[in-house]
């Protein structure tokens, strides 16, 4: 790709250009992407803004000293944001080289682990982190929601798992959160975390394929979920 400053509608064009990609196809897309995190603010990206944000309201605990599992890192837009509020302890994973050559630059994680997600188990042992945040990656194409499961094992007794999806049009997409929320409602039921809050938001990023017989600058929606990983308890 091209290094040269893009516009708003060469930027969704792009994305539009990788729709229906398969898991190998979208890593290869995202390895020569240098211009990744230019190319976003064109689109107004806000989801590592607020999934930070939602995550920073509700933790309580010394920052400095948490371990933190960025999932789907990229260039490392969230980790950066968490940087600035105090977090220290960082360890990323991505399914794409080259979106990890751009986080090591950041010089904010002390390891930074390739998985292709889906495909390769979440390189963390069980019980791991602190805090354990997903931002964006949650879609058809990228990543399962069978992955869930592995984010809430990596986290500690205790830990918090926060992930945040944008809300794309489409019957794909549409299937994907309807086994997202039934995933989520069945790891409740099984005793494995327990929900802490959710929100909303109506900025999450410009559409990528926005209707054209709207007019005006049109925003795709997003949500933010919070949980707890259960803590264990000894029998008596």
């Amino acid at each position: 790709m091209s290094d040269c400053r893009k516009t708003a509608d060469q930027v969704r064009a792009l994305l539009q250009s990788c729709k229906g990609n398969g898991p190998q196809q979208t890593r290869t897309f995202y390895d020569s992407w240098s211009t990744y995190e230019q190319d976003f603010a064109m689109l107004n990206y806000r989801a590592p803004n607020f999934g930070v944000d939602f995550l920073d309201a509700t933790f309580c605990g010394t920052r400095a000293d948490v371990q933190v599992l960025d999932v789907a890192c990229g260039s490392g837009l969230v980790t950066k944001l968490m940087s600035e509020l105090g977090f220290r302890n960082f360890v990323g994973v991505d399914g794409s080289k080259g979106m990890l050559d751009l986080a090591a630059q950041s010089g904010l994680y002390q390891d930074l682990r390739l998985a292709l997600l889906g495909t390769d188990p979440l390189p963390a042992q069980t019980g791991t982190f602190d805090v354990v945040i997903l931002v964006g990656a949650l879609s058809p194409g990228f990543i399962p929601v069978s992955v869930v499961r592995e984010l809430c094992h990596a986290a500690k007794p205790g830990g918090l798992v926060c992930m945040v999806r944008g809300e794309h049009r489409g019957a794909e997409h549409d299937m994907y959160q309807c086994d997202l929320q039934r995933e989520l409602q069945l790891m409740e039921e099984e005793g494995l975390w327990g929900q802490l809050a959710v929100q909303h938001t109506d900025r999450y990023m410009n559409d990528t394929f926005p209707d054209p017989d709207q007019q005006g600058e049109l925003f795709l929606s997003g949500t933010a979920y919070l949980y707890k990983k259960k803590e264990l308890h000894n029998k008596e």
